[in-house]
């Protein structure tokens, strides 16, 4: 019997994952800190239980610990839905290895995400967002917004960065939402190996070719894979990572953000007559919305953390959406305020494994947006509020589609 087995039937203990009743708030069983303590316990699907971070500065001082890993392969490492209970059998690049692994991948991709290159795609994003937004006018009014507008914008980008054909978008798009919203493992293996034999067939086609193509991925296969920087299957399976986190996260986002900011008419009235506070509130709109609700790690060392001794092997879960709303740390955390400074939420993660991507999906949400309020200024939903689908919580938090109208 392990450490967690022995508290399974505590009753204080709330679940995870729990379904989110309003699209852009946590949970109401998931534990505050001021109810609840900075570090407290949840219960896992199987009866098991896990430490629950929830306090601002104890998740930010963990994610920075070096005796916390975020390696799946480890056999302590927490198993928090069925659809990961295969992952100690496969390397999840950047997301679920640890330094000195990580690092070496991360230098290989870090300069294409740099400040400066993202500053370079604007235009193309700008583009990509002004096509879609004529699109929709042309045929509308009326649209639904996922697919029309929120999941085509990152989709194109991530494509054109990665070097990654836009015609395969609806496989990759629908195999990448079968991965990660899989109720089971063997279908998350099922979608996985899907997309791992595409990228592995792609990764085929590009080492055949006679010059290297603009793509991030063109440049892996000539010049990390060529010398042996980097085996074929953890290229592919970093490429993998790349491509679905960099299409599926910003489109949550983009549509979330758009349903969220409908449902605030006094803040998309500030933004639409100061447009330049948008940066600011696609910050506030991360710590708002919590997408990504729910970072895991494995102590591997005893560590004493708000409290509570954390003992080697056992589970760390830190559910965003409540350590993005501490009250020591925001004032009215439960508020959306566009003109808010919320520049410390840890939406992204923080510290070494904080994301990649972050200078890529903050350009595209502001742009997409920013467009979008612009472009169509009566803008609405097209159905009751509550009619709105919202997915279930263990997975990335979103909706399924968002009807709108104008």
């Amino acid at each position: 019997m392990t450490v967690a087995d022995t508290h399974a039937n505590a009753p204080s203990a709330p679940a995870f994952p729990q379904d989110r009743t309003c699209p852009y708030a946590p949970p109401p069983g998931y534990p505050a800190p001021e109810t609840h303590g900075a570090v407290s316990r949840m219960r896992l699907y199987d009866g098991s239980e896990i430490w629950a971070v929830t306090g601002h500065a104890e998740a930010r001082a963990l994610l920075i610990d070096p005796r916390f890993s975020a390696d799946r392969r480890n056999p302590s490492f927490p198993v928090v839905v069925p659809r990961t209970e295969d992952q100690a059998s496969v390397e999840t690049p950047l997301i679920g290895v640890d330094d000195p692994r990580h690092a070496r991948q991360r230098r290989m991709l870090i300069s294409r995400f740099s400040l400066k290159n993202v500053a370079a795609l604007r235009p193309l994003i700008q583009r990509t967002v002004d096509d879609l937004v004529d699109a929709m006018l042309a045929a509308g009014p009326g649209a639904e917004l996922v697919s029309a507008y929120a999941l085509p914008v990152p989709s194109m980008v991530i494509c054109s960065l990665l070097g990654v054909p836009y015609a395969d978008h609806e496989f990759f798009e629908s195999t990448s939402r079968e991965l990660i919203t899989a109720p089971t493992a063997d279908e998350a293996r099922a979608a996985r190996q899907k997309l791992y034999d595409y990228l592995d067939g792609l990764v085929e086609t590009k080492r055949g070719q006679d010059a290297a193509g603009p793509g991030l991925l063109d440049d892996l296969v000539a010049e990390r894979l060529a010398d042996g920087q980097v085996d074929r299957a953890e290229l592919v399976m970093m490429a993998m990572v790349l491509l679905v986190a960099g299409h599926e996260t910003t489109a949550n986002m983009i549509a979330l953000g758009t349903y969220t900011l409908l449902e605030h008419p006094d803040q998309l009235a500030a933004l639409r007559a100061e447009p330049e506070l948008m940066p600011g509130a696609v910050e506030e709109l991360l710590r708002y919305l919590s997408i990504a609700d729910g970072l895991v790690r494995v102590a591997t060392e005893d560590v004493e953390l708000g409290g509570q001794t954390i003992r080697a092997g056992e589970g760390v879960l830190l559910p965003t959406s409540v350590v993005n709303r501490d009250a020591t740390v925001y004032e009215r955390p439960g508020t959306l305020d566009v003109r808010r400074s919320a520049r410390h939420h840890i939406a992204f993660g923080f510290g070494v494994h904080q994301c990649l991507g972050q200078n890529l999906a903050r350009a595209e949400m502001e742009i997409a947006l920013s467009t979008l309020i612009a472009r169509i200024p009566t803008l609405r939903l097209a159905v009751a509020p509550d009619e709105v689908p919202i997915k279930p919580g263990g997975t990335l938090q979103g909706l399924f589609s968002l009807p709108v109208t104008w």
